[in-house]
């Protein structure tokens, strides 16, 4: 899989996915990362990247022409996806989707917002990692791309660790415990210590749907409307 991230801020992105999951799968290749600089793309002597919105108002807008030699240099781009508050709720099964495209772009839109007209010619989908506003574009793009890449066969040391976790069913995973089996006079539920896998399994299951109904119904709504 080849993930491109378009950013003002390059040094953003590097440090974090030269690390766990996202590092040791390029180190794989299983997947290539190749992040543009948007100021490699403009053509004054200050590198502008930003100007003040037609019609007034505060704050500033992000160039379109930047966007538009920066995605027209890209062979391959893939499918081009712009973060941004406006975008459709990232969640598990949209990092599926996007874990079996070939390539995927990212845009990461700084300050009030990109020029409108490079989501009308080259965005194939908007994403929003939340409803609420982030300096930039850049940590949704770490976001997206973390739950994506561990997706990737071979990125996790095996399947099953990826199918237990939560939302991987539309469910909360069950709470986890390790040694010691007694911690100041906390004990470890004895179900999970008795070796019996069947009734491990079932106690998993029946603290991941109360969490589920407890914390998120709206997820059991989800699958009820299926």
């Amino acid at each position: 899989m080849r993930i491109n991230v378009l950013t003002i801020f390059p040094d953003y992105l590097a440090g974090p996915l030269s690390h766990s999951i996202p590092g040791r799968a390029s180190d794989a290749g299983l997947v290539e990362y190749r992040i543009v600089d948007l100021r490699d793309h403009t053509h004054d002597r200050h590198r502008t990247t930003d100007d003040e919105p037609y019609g007034g108002g505060a704050g500033m807008v992000m160039k379109p022409e930047p966007f538009f030699e920066a995605l027209e240099a890209l062979d391959p781009r893939g499918l081009v996806v712009a973060l941004t508050p406006r975008g459709r709720p990232f969640d598990h099964q949209a990092a599926v989707r996007l874990a079996i495209e070939p390539v995927i772009t990212l845009l990461c839109g700084r300050y009030k917002g990109v020029d409108e007209r490079v989501a009308e010619k080259w965005v194939d989908e908007e994403i929003s990692v939340g409803d609420y506003v982030l300096s930039g574009g850049e940590p949704a793009a770490l976001v997206v791309i973390d739950a994506v890449v561990r997706l990737l066969p071979g990125a996790l040391g095996d399947h099953e660790s990826a199918s237990s976790d939560s939302f991987y069913e539309r469910r909360l995973a069950p709470p986890l415990y390790t040694r010691p089996a007694e911690y100041r006079g906390m004990a470890v539920p004895d179900v999970l210590r008795s070796g019996d896998h069947a009734a491990v399994s079932r106690w998993r299951d029946e603290a991941s749907d109360r969490l589920t109904r407890g914390r998120r119904p709206d997820l059991l709504d989800l699958d009820a409307a299926d």
